[in-house]
């Protein structure tokens, strides 16, 4: 038995982009993490698993924290990965991040990364 712990459509607003003028005013960011779990076995404590709130703290630690602002989705994917990987109970993590009003240049479509990270 396989286990898999997520948070999906956690929406953060934030000033990141590439574009400086992305960095005026706050924009939706939409993230989508799943965790799927070392052990294969029952879990009866919450130190055998991964509690949604830290996926959580780990997105607003991102996304909120950042020196300056995150010019790339992937850059905000790794330092998720970053932060979570330190979780023994992980074994893999699924991050999607969608930028609903990134600039296109005509309407149409959500721009969205994900990154799919195994530990070794």
């Amino acid at each position: 038995m396989q286990w898999r712990v997520g948070l999906e459509a956690y929406e953060v607003n934030a000033v990141h982009g590439y574009y400086d003028r992305e960095h005026e005013a706050p924009q939706p960011f939409i993230f989508t993490v799943w965790a799927t779990l070392a052990g294969n076995g029952r879990i009866e404590a919450l130190e055998e698993t991964l509690n949604y709130a830290d996926i959580q703290i780990a997105i607003d630690e991102v996304m909120h924290n950042a020196p300056q602002p995150i010019r790339l989705m992937e850059e905000m994917a790794q330092g998720i990965v970053d932060r979570l990987a330190e979780f023994a109970a992980i074994a893999s993590l699924s991050i999607r991040i969608e930028k609903p009003n990134a600039p296109l240049p005509h309407p149409g479509g959500l721009p969205a990364i994900e990154v799919l990270w195994h530990r070794d």
